[in-house]
């Protein structure tokens, strides 16, 4: 059974000069190799391959475009820097991945605004930045690694790093605290690469937007074949389970060569009013005449550099929705939409937009409706090769999200509202083109009717 409750969107379109947001096609496969994903053969739910740290040998970071970035941030510096894969953007920003030898010591990277940049390394592993332009320093003891950083800092006063004052943004917190008194004791100020992080490592080209929109429309397919399953099966009287209707969908994925990091989310009733529910072999739920059901599920191509779509529906195993269900779907698909709205303005009109202000958006208008002890989570996160991604997430609620929405990104819009008896949320995807802001598949506008 379709899902009715679709209305088509405009969907991005693949003719994209994308500014400032700056990304080379290099840097994406780099950022792949981050994300290795394999499939048992048994049917469970795939499973992430363990990676070493290692270094490949050639260049996928832009240094003119960084050097441009910094000028007009009024920085002086990108200090990259990583232990033993501790800061998985920076890797993947200096264009480290799998392979080669491994990175067992301290290494740091340097991109100043003006002039070559620098590298300091290991005397045991002089060869990891040899894929980046720019002298080398080599260090061995503890002494010189100091010396190497004051020299290598010794004209920057204001670098920026992968650090969140306060730790507000976790996902851009990958520096120790540490280090960063160490390079803070050199007088130098260190602010957050967040944008940064975004305009080089979060940022999709047209191949990413195909891939974007080709999982999407097999996302959609899938969901709507498990809706029309859980319908027939609840019609016909067949005993049905979360778990079934997710190993079902699980397969679907195979078929239409798609992978991800977990299973789809299948929840009925009370198991929808838990965000992160997930069935399993021994934790599933029956769905029978007038349930409501709750889907989940993201996922990606599978093919190096392709990126997430993740959606969430909502139906229900009857004719007649209950009032106080039908209720939340309606403030909820009003906050989605106030958002979207609000995206669209702003890029439309070229105004600045920040992730704290969209969530806010969303959220007032919950509030508004007298849900707000019924809110737990965000109203939107970055999609990119992982299904959070490097980039802005919408978030005035589990953190105060200041970075901008930049051209080139995607990103979910999913406020949902979670009581003791049931759950409902619509998740969408959105892509920032030029002075355009579209949602990328069908918009839910009320639970869909599965019997």
């Amino acid at each position: 059974m379709g899902a009715g409750a679709g209305t088509p969107n405009p969907v991005v379109t693949t003719s994209l000069t994308l500014r400032p947001c700056l990304w080379d096609g290099a840097m994406r496969a780099v950022l792949g190799a981050a994300a290795l994903w394999q499939r048992p053969s048994h049917g469970a739910p795939y499973l992430r391959r363990p990676e070493p740290v290692g270094y490949t040998s050639y260049m996928a970071l832009d240094i003119a475009a960084v050097q441009a970035a910094l000028r007009e941030e009024g920085l002086d510096a990108w200090l990259l820097y990583d232990f033993q894969g501790s800061n998985p953007v920076a890797r993947s920003v200096a264009g480290l991945s799998s392979g080669g030898k491994m990175t067992t010591r301290r290494w740091f990277y340097m991109v100043p605004a003006v002039g070559e940049p620098l590298g300091l390394v290991h005397a045991i592993e002089p060869h990891t930045l040899d894929g980046l332009p720019g002298d080398k320093r080599i260090y061995a003891r503890w002494e010189e690694l100091q010396a190497g950083l004051t020299s290598l800092l010794a004209s920057a006063r204001h670098v920026a790093m992968e650090y969140s004052a306060a730790g507000a943004i976790p996902y851009l917190g990958r520096v120790d605290a540490g280090t960063i008194e160490n390079i803070r004791s050199r007088g130098v100020e260190i602010v957050s690469s967040g944008d940064l992080v975004q305009r080089f490592g979060a940022c999709w080209d047209e191949a990413a937007v195909e891939s974007h929109r080709e999982a999407s429309r097999r996302l959609y397919s899938i969901k709507d074949r498990a809706f029309g399953a859980i319908g027939q099966r609840v019609a016909a009287g067949t005993p049905t389970t979360e778990y079934q209707i997710q190993q079902l969908m699980a397969e679907w994925f195979r078929s239409e060569g798609m992978i991800t990091d977990s299973p789809p989310v299948v929840a009925v009733n009370a198991n929808s009013g838990d965000p992160h529910y997930l069935p399993g072999p021994e934790r599933s739920a029956s769905i029978a005449k007038n349930d409501l059901v709750l889907l989940d599920l993201w996922g990606k191509m599978d093919r190096p550099g392709a990126v997430y779509a993740d959606i969430t529906w909502v139906g229900f195993t009857g004719a007649a929705i209950p009032a106080d269900q039908a209720g939340a779907f309606d403030a909820i698909a009003r906050a989605r939409d106030a958002a979207v709205d609000l995206v669209q303005k702003s890029v439309r009109g070229g105004a600045e937009l920040r992730g704290w202000q969209v969530d806010r958006e969303a959220r007032g208008v919950l509030e508004q409706a007298g849900y707000a002890a019924h809110v737990l989570h965000r109203t939107g996160h970055s999609l990119g090769e992982t299904v959070h991604g490097n980039g802005v997430h919408l978030d005035d609620y589990e953190t105060h999200d200041e970075r901008r929405v930049l051209p080139g990104s995607g990103f979910t819009i999913e406020p949902g509202l979670y009581f003791k008896t049931f759950g409902v949320r619509t998740e969408i995807n959105m892509f920032i083109g030029n002075g355009s802001a579209m949602v990328t598949g069908p918009v839910q506008q009320a639970i869909v009717p599965l019997a």
